[in-house]
């Protein structure tokens, strides 16, 4: 059984996958270290983290992951804070964009660097802070549009979510034998700000449902997961063969 990790830093969580997960984890009665550009948003969770559970500790500091060195600033102050920082989950992400070539580059470097670059920077800080601890558990945040590319808005946010994806295998092997953990998280289609414009999604859920699935996938602390399970453990082998036609039929 994985060890519990008392005391969680989340990245992007002032609002939905990242909200979710820490309402989930105060439940368990986890002490949450969050950051996000929103400060306003972030100070309305903190007090709805309180009452739903008082016996938690909730510390929240302003970050854009986007200022790497604010972002190597923030973790080292919730370090600093909590003595220790069992497990640091890199949340925070965007999905503009559309098809390349079409006037709006922009919008797709912003994706790629937020998706990107940014998680670099988080993945730097944190794994330089599990390295001195000896101790820790780095989660990513994928996405099932990893396994393949797509067309559209979809284009960028695939491709970095499959450097995130590689990025998380290539830390967690480097790591292989200590008692640092690497997970990385693929959810499928779960409601969120990144997609509540979209009206049609096949097998999509409610966030509070989507967050439940990911936050029992971090607490086992698997390699890669997928999720809900059902249907994504089976549907991403399946996107990984079917014809590029029909990808570009569904996207």
């Amino acid at each position: 059984m994985a060890t519990k990790r008392k005391t969680i830093l989340i990245t992007g969580a002032s609002s939905g996958l990242g909200k979710g997960m820490a309402l989930e984890f105060a439940k368990m009665g986890r002490d949450l270290a969050l950051c996000a550009r929103r400060v306003d948003r972030l100070e309305i969770l903190k007090q709805e983290l309180l009452q739903l559970n008082p016996n938690i500790k909730v510390s929240i500091k302003a970050l854009d992951v986007n200022q790497h060195q604010a972002v190597f600033a923030v973790f080292d102050e919730f370090k600093l804070e909590f003595g220790q920082l069992d497990r640091i989950i890199l949340n925070a992400g965007m999905g503009k964009g559309a098809s390349i070539g079409s006037g709006h580059f922009e919008a797709n470097k912003q994706t790629a660097e937020t998706n990107f670059v940014a998680l670099l920077a988080q993945a730097e800080a944190a794994m330089a802070i599990f390295r001195k601890q000896n101790a820790g558990h780095l989660v990513t945040i994928s996405s099932v549009s990893a396994v393949r590319g797509f067309r559209r808005a979809m284009t960028v946010y695939a491709a970095t979510k499959a450097a995130v994806t590689s990025l998380t295998e290539g830390i967690r092997i480097d790591v292989m034998y200590t008692p640092i953990k690497v997970s990385c998280i693929h959810p499928g289609f779960i409601r969120s700000e990144l997609n509540e414009q979209v009206e049609k999604v096949p097998f999509i859920v409610d966030t509070d449902v989507g967050c439940r699935a990911m936050v029992a996938a971090i607490e086992a602390e698997r390699a890669s997961s997928f999720v809900p399970r059902w249907p994504w453990a089976a549907l991403n082998w399946l996107l990984r063969i079917t014809p590029s036609r029909w990808i570009r039929q569904m996207s």
